[in-house]
């Protein structure tokens, strides 16, 4: 790899992790964002997604927490209200653009229950096309099924982990700071101790593919899932407890190499996801920046506050930049208690 490329991703990945700031996981599928618009009784056509997404990426002083946005393709394309490609106006801003790029989870052929993410082909072609478009770092997202002792099976944490390889080295070799994100998901009733089993055993496998794929791991960034019990577990794990058993398994499997950990909040409420990162941010000094890189977690309250509603524009955005304002506490440990 050039040596210029080299400094250029790893500039990148340290400004995505830079102080107080995290990145605004904007980047819904077409189905996912359906979901959420009917969830407020809004149409989802392409006009009201762009109106949406303009609320947030034009907020102002969102970049004062917010470092980067990963974006949808359609999003990627699409202008301001003022006729700005968004990427040109969040970069103005000194917010840096990112793109989703795998093309969903689909079902892991002879694993029934389970997922492997698609999208390897053509992404070289497609990664040299949104850096023209002005994307600075790319996302691919595989998702870890618990159930029982039998899932997750050995060949689904190879594969995603394959996967996650691959994306990786051809980020980097065109110039996109890769965000690796292998999700443990949260459904099941699990307890917070197989969690952070499987938790470890997904990591040490990412990392042994990233090391195959020789991907310089300075120039990455790791969306990991906290070590949570299952939504459906009884008891619940509280919030030392997360902080404890997710920073535990983190240090056993995660190198000093990564610049910063940037957290899902993976079906988590606003309030428990700001309140864990507060926690473990509050634990001190760890070999890499805790930030987050959240998505409904910051957008669920200005959503129900926009409501399609172009009055409620200024409203929704005060929504956004409070849960930024709260998760840019936290990373430093000072998040109030809500």
């Amino acid at each position: 790899m050039a040596t210029t490329v080299r400094d250029s991703l790893y500039s990148t990945a340290r400004a995505l992790v830079a102080p107080g700031k995290g990145i605004l996981a904007a980047d819904e599928s077409s189905g996912t964002i359906r979901k959420r618009l009917a969830g407020v009784e809004v149409e989802s056509t392409e006009e009201t997604r762009r109106a949406y997404r303009d609320l947030l990426l034009s907020a102002a002083g969102m970049e004062d927490f917010i470092s980067g946005v990963i974006l949808f393709e359609e999003t990627l394309q699409q202008r301001t209200s003022e006729g700005i490609p968004f990427p040109e106006a969040l970069t103005a801003k000194g917010v840096i653009p990112g793109i989703k790029v795998d093309k969903g989870a689909k079902d892991f052929a002879a694993h029934p229950g389970e997922k492997v993410t698609d999208g390897l082909d053509g992404l070289r072609e497609r990664l040299s096309a949104y850096r023209e478009q002005g994307a600075r770092f790319a996302k691919w997202r595989a998702v870890i099924t618990i159930e029982g002792d039998h899932l997750p099976t050995v060949s689904c944490l190879r594969s995603n982990a394959e996967a996650l390889g691959r994306y990786a080295a051809l980020c980097q070799e065109a110039g996109l700071v890769p965000i690796v994100e292998p999700e443990v998901l949260m459904t099941g009733n699990h307890s917070i101790e197989r969690c952070e089993a499987v938790t470890e055993e997904t990591l040490r496998t990412v990392f042994a593919a990233l090391a195959t794929h020789r991907v310089e791991l300075e120039g990455i960034l790791l969306k990991p899932s906290m070590v949570i019990a299952g939504q459906k577990a009884d008891p619940q794990a509280d919030v030392a407890e997360v902080a404890t058993a997710t920073l535990r398994c983190l240090r056993r499997t995660v190198p000093a190499a990564v610049p910063g950990l940037v957290f899902l909040s993976g079906g988590q409420s606003p309030e428990l996801a700001t309140a864990h990162l507060n926690e473990m941010n509050r634990r001190g000094s760890q070999p890499w920046e805790l930030s987050f890189s959240y998505g409904r977690a910051l957008q669920e309250p200005a959503l129900a506050a926009w409501r399609g509603n172009a009055e409620n524009v200024r409203k929704a955005q005060s929504e956004f930049l409070q849960r930024a304002r709260l998760n840019h506490a936290a990373r430093k440990g000072q998040a109030p208690d809500e």
